[in-house]
């Protein structure tokens, strides 16, 4: 795959995750660095939360390897008052995860986890 075509897979993946019910915004970002790699949505600032969530990822995993977990992370819930946080690092690449911020009143939390787990299967890099 081409860096273009790889470009383009990420900003449709993301625009896709976007169009979730309740959907406010998504990223793709690398845990290795906390960088984002792509943003799309509104309200919140993705640089913030990929850096943040980036330290949220690494203390799981180091969490998991101290408890002699081998099981990967499928997925990450934050649950807010008013929105959920879905951190899912991808299987083929887990240096690199899919960010999810919804609305919790507007979204419906299992469908989201499935659409975002399909997008992420879809997703080239």
């Amino acid at each position: 795959m081409t860096d273009i075509a790889a470009v383009s897979n990420v900003q449709a993946s993301l625009e896709a995750l976007l169009r979730i019910e309740g959907a406010k915004a998504a990223a793709l970002v690398d845990s290795g660095t906390g960088m984002l790699l792509g943003g799309v949505g509104s309200g919140i600032d993705l640089d913030v939360a990929a850096a943040g969530n980036t330290e949220v990822v690494r203390a799981k995993l180091r969490t998991a390897k101290a408890l002699g977990l081998g099981d990967a992370i499928d997925d990450i819930l934050i649950t807010l008052t008013t929105q959920f946080h879905i951190i899912r690092p991808m299987a083929r690449t887990p240096e690199v995860f899919i960010y999810l911020v919804l609305d919790r009143d507007r979204s419906n939390l299992a469908m989201a986890r499935l659409k975002t787990k399909e997008i992420e299967g879809q997703l080239a890099l």
